[in-house]
């Protein structure tokens, strides 16, 4: 047994006692230096990393855990060797040799030579070698502890049995004390056994579990990767489809308009010829020839005015608008592995609402009023608390809905069943096992289910919420969508009834269902 513990306190690449232990996840363990020069050695060689001991491999470089408990126990050892290798044979005075045994009686220290001897003479109780008595005696009478009180579970001595605050109480020999206490701790041992074995089974499962979400994880880390770098792309393609569009409307103006600029050049040519003609024909002095000159007469002809088009706006936009069309369908068709539940739009049922609830005309908003609304009588309606349920119901597949609620005063936001009561104790959503809630009140949070509840810690205060049912799966989860998306609290059950959301709120609370 000694020998099997010594080999677990070794590591398996120095051989020796393990300095600053670390472990992988694989869950074997080295010397920091040790594991850290095979690792050092497997990137300049190019190799994966691996578990020198298993071969499991690593993409990244390992992370290496400090192995607190495994530090104690090599510690704690080295420590009594190291006590051990100090005690020095009493009676071995001209060189020093390491003790073997030690007497308690006679408080010496005992090489193999000399505690031969002493077994011959006397028969007292030899232990381990150590240098320190004073546990092995009495605080008060400085005597051996021989003697075990039952009644108060302590270690005494011979006077202490005769005198004292022990005097007449049952004792016992130490060593059948020890005796006794061995075979009790031996039967606890066994019963832990089992315990420990399951510990074990469990802790194997959850080291399984914590690898397939980290596979996952990796998997869904390159998945979205992956799907951004397709969005970029079909961007990327879409900008350039308007830009072309663009480009194509430039080119046909620029063309259209170097048109107009060469007729213009050439108008002016002639235009220049004729006015030159013309002024010749001014500095005339023979009339004749300046009346019978017959390109005289054409100098006041119109001039050609073409029309000259601008950047259409509106093809712009309808390029543009396509593009996005386009690249928005792309995108949503590799978004999801799963189909994902498009977001309902939630309705408040006014034959469900308190006559202390006052409801928008859109069945949107409702909020807390001090003041009964009069409303026409519903066996449906929640008389005793200021609950409210949503007219539509959920009794398959995957839902999700957003609200917003109030900073000010207490509120419940949930799903409960159509059969919860509608008055008395029992009616108060998550108060019951017809309900689910997540809970505010004052300024903690809790979720809520059949009178059971647990506290939430949030980082911010709670302004809108996103809550996803799966009803087949048995999930209602809820997350916090307001600086950043976070998951609050799953509940997990067996749905048997058609599910509505539901809401309870106290005094200046409102809550505001989202159209989109």
């Amino acid at each position: 047994m000694a020998s099997a513990s010594l080999e677990e306190l070794i590591c398996s690449i120095c051989l020796s006692l393990y300095t600053e232990p670390v472990t992988l996840t694989c869950g074997h363990s080295f010397c920091r230096n040790c594991i850290e020069t095979v690792l050092g050695t497997q990137k300049a060689s190019g190799k994966v990393y691996s578990c020198p001991e298993c071969r499991k491999e690593y993409p990244k470089r390992i992370v290496l855990r400090k192995y607190r408990k495994l530090s104690n126990i090599v510690n704690n050892f080295t420590a009594i060797q190291k006590e051990k290798a100090e005690v020095r044979c009493t009676f071995c005075v001209d060189a020093p040799v390491p003790a073997v045994k030690t007497c308690q009686h006679c408080e010496t220290s005992m090489c193999d030579k000399h505690l031969t001897a002493h077994n011959k003479t006397v028969d007292h109780v030899l232990v381990e070698p150590t240098s320190s008595f004073i546990s092995k005696k009495c605080s008060i009478h400085k005597k051996l502890l021989e003697y075990y009180c039952t009644k108060d579970s302590t270690c005494l001595c011979a006077s202490c049995c005769l005198v004292g605050t022990h005097k007449g109480h049952q004792v016992e020999l130490v060593e059948e004390a020890s005796k006794k206490k061995k075979k009790k701790l031996k039967r606890v041992l066994k019963k832990m056994a089992p315990k420990r074995g399951i510990n074990e089974k469990r802790i194997q499962s959850l080291q399984n579990h914590k690898r397939k979400v980290q596979e996952k994880a990796a998997d869904e880390k390159k998945r979205v990767t992956a799907l951004f770098e397709d969005i970029r792309r079909q961007l990327e393609v879409q900008e350039m489809k308007v830009l072309n569009e663009i480009t194509r409307q430039e080119e046909q103006i620029s063309q259209s308009v170097s048109d107009c600029i060469q007729h213009l050049e050439t108008q002016g040519g002639e235009l220049s010829r004729k006015m030159a003609r013309i002024e010749k024909m001014c500095n005339m002095t023979d009339p004749i020839t300046v009346l019978q000159d017959p390109e005289s007469d054409t100098g006041d002809q119109d001039m050609e005015e073409r029309s000259v088009p601008g950047l259409d706006d509106f093809l712009i936009y309808l390029a543009q608008e396509k593009s996005m069309n386009e690249f928005i369908a792309q995108i949503k068709s590799h978004t999801f592995k799963f189909s994902f539940p498009k977001k309902t739009r939630l309705l408040l049922d006014a034959d469900t609402a308190s006559e202390r609830l006052e409801m928008s005309a859109d069945c949107r908003i409702v909020k807390e009023t001090l003041i009964k609304a009069r409303r026409q009588h519903s066996r449906k309606r929640f008389t005793t608390y200021p609950q409210v349920l949503s007219s539509q119901s959920f009794s398959s597949g995957r839902h999700y809905w957003e609200v917003v609620v109030s900073g000010d005063g207490d509120w419940d936001v949930g799903v409960s069943y159509p059969s919860i009561e509608r008055e008395g104790d029992e009616s108060s959503i998550g108060e019951n096992n017809k309900s689910w809630s997540l809970c505010k009140y004052k300024e903690g949070y809790s979720a809520s289910h059949d009178s059971q509840e647990k506290s939430l810690y949030l980082h911010s205060p709670c302004r809108r919420l996103g809550i996803y049912l799966d009803y087949e799966a048995g999930h209602l989860s809820f997350f916090q969508l307001d600086d950043t998306i976070s998951h609050i609290h799953t509940f997990t059950a067996t749905f048997t009834e058609p599910l509505h959301a539901a809401f309870y709120l106290d005094i200046c609370a409102w809550v505001k269902m989202i159209s989109r």
